[in-house]
């Protein structure tokens, strides 16, 4: 099959075209380059070389888009194989055309089954999208009316955006296969227009039989030129279409942070007194990953589908958020490549109101395809309101009162600390120094009522597993997590720092000890994030010791007779931290086969409302609360009892039940085997 090839004045135009692209290609990338050079942090150089092979499996297999979605994310792999396949077919297809070269022997026939396979393929996957967007418009990519856009979003800009992608992908790839289906025409006349290593396209060249040789020439070439011809028009749009995404999502795998956990935010440096910015106001003070962001961004609305706030009618919408951003920086590229300030992130990205409704729960980054982290824009957003414009939801206050004066966001009293355990005979590290395992109580279980009976059934359940264990007493602080996650950074380092003081005194040293909790929002603070400022620690979940502690046979629990039981997994238990079998392990022994999954469950669960600071302040206004939401998709399951293991869920999910007054009952998993033992 070495019949086709360019004549010498094609070949001149060719090269001309090229060359034109090419110079039009790169001012517009060097644009997206400089936009996202805005960005604050360093470039990861030194990282790239042992991230490059992960990074690359993670783009080329597409990873993270099976979370949702199985069908459409099928058709999307069809069309991203084929993208990244065609980069050699369209290098080949360009030798061909100047040589006449083509892959020769079973190389050739290998190579030419996949091009045909996957083009079929992707002409398949094109079609099924752009009828599903535009002809039975399906919801998921509408915006509810209150949520925050950029007028092109009203105006069509994504869906004409949608629409010129589409088509490209859709004549590009078809043009080429309608040329290999003239070439098997042509070279396999006399065998009855068959080329066993092209199926489809013998299967369609059976259809230009009549045709003469010089007019299937004539249609290769013109199939050729409009095949490649497109790719040449389309590397200028590029930087400016969501199609960069290809690109930029494999970018994003490589170069995001490295962190402990999926919810592990930046530190600030306290101690540096040339800082002026705390958080991000402005595009420019987002860190340079986060720009990235908004380029690698699908436009899917994947996030959208899984954002505790936005189900449950609140302004915030992750994905409006990249969508936003993008828009933003198309219509400002020059002004904002060449240094000048950008207009408050405020003013056209989000809301007010949508930035302290999230619950930093981190589905918005699991979900992603891209990579993409819209929650920490958010978070560190808080950071400028809350330390720079002295602008957050009023009830806070309390709860940073609280955690400054008196160690607690209850504002109770220090003294009391151990009040819950009176009578309990509770080993502190004075009373214990040779203890195995440090039990860090925490502020809900401590000051809380209803998360007080998880301290004194977990208390329980270690003195009958015989676990040497103490306690800090009246030395433990909050840990927190609440004043990070609501931007209040600088009292999250003077608590974080007084708790490592402490803590390096009792469980640091050559044999560090181990550190157990009931709080996933402690575990997350005292475990992945205090290493930033010195503090590193083995932290697990009670639910984890529990575990351990069965497989050892020092706990036999027995089954509990109550009905069915279902398992509400934390946020930041099972997605920030993958703590998910654990719980059910626990559980399995008390449930007898009477456990029973909710629809949304692990890795993939649904917030209970209470995180990113939630707990302390009043809900946005929405359709309705989170946990009502949670507690419904809970009691449809037809448990019995909730199972939970976070004292914040405890709370959430037990206000919502008594509002329900529908008998369900609301359990840490430490009572509920507590109850067996």
């Amino acid at each position: 099959m070495s019949h086709f090839q360019l004549t010498p004045v094609e070949m001149v135009l060719f090269a001309l075209a090229v060359v034109a692209s090419v110079y039009f290609g790169y001012q517009g990338f060097k644009k997206v380059f400089l936009v996202i050079k805005r960005g604050q942090g360093e470039f990861p150089a030194k990282e790239i070389p042992k991230r490059l092979w992960r990074a690359a499996v993670e783009w080329a297999g597409l990873l993270p888009t099976w979370r949702a979605r199985r069908g459409v994310s099928l058709m999307h792999a069809f069309i991203a194989w084929a993208f990244i396949f065609y980069f050699l077919v369209n290098a080949l297809d360009v030798l061909r055309g100047y040589t006449g070269w083509t892959v020769p022997g079973t190389v050739g026939g290998v190579y030419r089954l996949i091009a045909d396979v996957l083009s079929v393929a992707a002409l398949v996957a094109m079609t099924y999208f752009l009828l599903r967007r535009f002809v039975f418009k399906t919801p998921a990519f509408n915006y509810r009316e209150n949520v925050k856009l950029m007028p092109q979003v009203n105006q069509g800009r994504i869906r004409r955006d949608s629409l010129i992608v589409g088509l490209f992908i859709l004549f590009h790839i078809g043009f080429r296969f309608l040329g290999e289906s003239f070439d098997v025409a042509r070279e396999y006349a006399a065998a009855g227009h068959r080329d066993p290593w092209q199926p489809f396209a013998s299967a369609v060249s059976g259809l230009w039989g009549g045709m003469s040789e010089p007019a299937l020439n004539v249609a290769q070439h013109v199939s050729w030129w409009i095949a490649l011809g497109l790719i040449l028009a389309f590397i200028p749009y590029f930087p400016y279409t969501k199609h960069i995404h290809l690109i930029m999502s494999g970018l994003n795998f490589l170069l995001r942070p490295q962190r402990t956990s999926l919810g592990e935010l930046e530190p600030i440096d306290m101690e540096d007194e040339s800082i002026e910015q705390f958080g991000v106001a402005r595009l420019e003070h987002l860190p340079w990953k986060h720009i990235l962001d908004a380029y690698a961004c699908i436009m899917c609305n994947r996030c959208q589908d899984v954002c505790p706030a936005y189900l449950t009618g609140k302004e915030l919408s992750p994905s409006a958020l990249e969508v936003n951003k993008r828009l933003y920086i198309n219509a400002n590229i020059n002004k904002i490549a060449s240094g000048g300030e950008t207009e408050p992130l405020l003013d056209y990205a989000i809301s007010e109101s949508a930035v302290w409704a999230c619950t930093a729960c981190g589905a918005c980054i699991h979900v992603c395809p891209v990579g993409n982290e819209p929650m920490f824009d958010i978070l560190y957003m808080r950071r400028n309101q809350m330390m720079m414009e002295n602008a957050f939801p009023h009830e806070l206050q309390a709860a940073y009162r609280g955690m400054e004066r008196s160690g607690n966001p209850w504002n109770l009293a220090r003294r009391d600390r151990m009040a819950w355990a009176a009578d309990l005979d509770i080993p502190t590290v004075e009373d214990n120094p040779d203890f195995e395992i440090l039990w860090w109580v925490g502020c809900a279980p401590s000051y809380d009522a209803r998360a007080q009976s998880t301290a004194r059934a977990f208390a329980q359940v270690l003195k009958a597993a015989g676990v040497s264990f103490a306690v800090l007493g009246e030395m433990e602080n909050c840990t927190g997590d609440s004043a990070r996650r609501s931007g209040n950074e600088a009292l999250f380092f003077e608590l974080a720092k007084a708790n490592i003081e402490v803590l390096n005194e009792f469980v640091g040293g050559d044999q560090p000890k181990r550190i157990v909790t009931t709080c996933p929002h402690c575990m997350h603070a005292l475990g992945k994030e205090y290493h930033q400022y010195g503090g590193r620690y083995t932290v697990i979940h009670s639910t984890q010791l529990l575990a351990e502690l069965m497989e050892q046979g020092k706990l036999q629990p027995k089954a509990l007779a109550d009905g069915q039981i279902t398992f509400h997994d934390p946020c930041y238990l099972g997605r920030h931290n993958g703590v998910v079998e654990a719980p059910r392990l626990a559980l399995a022994a008390l449930a007898d086969g009477r456990f029973v999954e909710m629809p949304r469950h692990g890795v993939q669960s649904f917030c209970c409302g209470a995180g990113g600071a939630q707990m302390w302040k009043e809900e946005e206004h929405g359709d309705k609360p989170v946990n009502v939401a949670r507690y419904e998709e809970a009691a449809a399951t037809g448990a019995k009892t909730i199972a939970v293991s976070c004292p914040f869920c405890l709370t959430m999910l037990t206000d919502a039940s008594k509002r329900a007054d529908q008998g369900i009952v609301v359990k840490d998993v430490v009572e509920l085997v507590a109850e067996a033992l």
